[in-house]
């Protein structure tokens, strides 16, 4: 075999095996900025509630799952702060889609779909009538900008909150 058929080959084996990889990445990768550190928010609702949320993101079973803990109001008066909810995301390949589950102390269980748009994160679920939609906007690697509310074809009919968290510098 000539060295230039030998090059071509290799060249053709490597393009190949580099495109298997690619098709086999974990769709939960797009966690990946959000992993190991804490995210912090505060804010205020759109009827003057008070927003405070304090979020830490971690893989487990091998990367096939995101947890999610989350700080916030634990009592309806909204003056306790505590562990508030316990998150789960997971890839599912039936539907090619990313699922989440989100339990509350309340009781509670909010369940949807992630939705990727480009670095944005976005997270589509039931709440009564409505369908609602956080969004993750991404500023820099330490800040996404926050929103819930009804957004529809890409546009925001109505905003329910707007904050931003950004990551919490530990101390050394």
């Amino acid at each position: 075999m000539s060295n230039s058929l030998k090059r071509i080959f290799i060249t053709v084996v490597f393009v190949y095996s580099f495109t298997i990889v690619q098709g086999q990445r974990n769709p939960l990768e797009v966690f990946k900025p959000f992993i190991g550190k804490t995210w912090k928010a505060s804010g205020k609702w759109g009827d003057g509630k008070p927003f405070i949320q304090e979020l830490t993101f971690k893989y487990s079973l091998a990367g096939n799952i995101v947890i999610v803990e989350s700080q916030g109001f634990v009592d309806q008066k909204l003056s306790k702060i505590g562990h508030r909810n316990h998150g789960v995301r997971k890839f599912d390949p039936v539907t090619g889609s990313i699922k989440f589950w989100e339990f509350d102390i309340f009781g509670g269980l909010t369940e949807g779909n992630v939705v990727i748009e480009g670095k944005n994160i976005l997270y589509r679920y039931p709440y009564g009538e409505s369908m609602v939609t956080d969004m993750w906007e991404y500023v820099d690697e330490n800040t996404y900008n926050f929103k819930i509310g009804s957004y529809i074809k890409g546009k925001w009919d109505q905003v329910y909150l707007e904050t931003k968290f950004s990551v919490v510098q530990k101390d050394n």
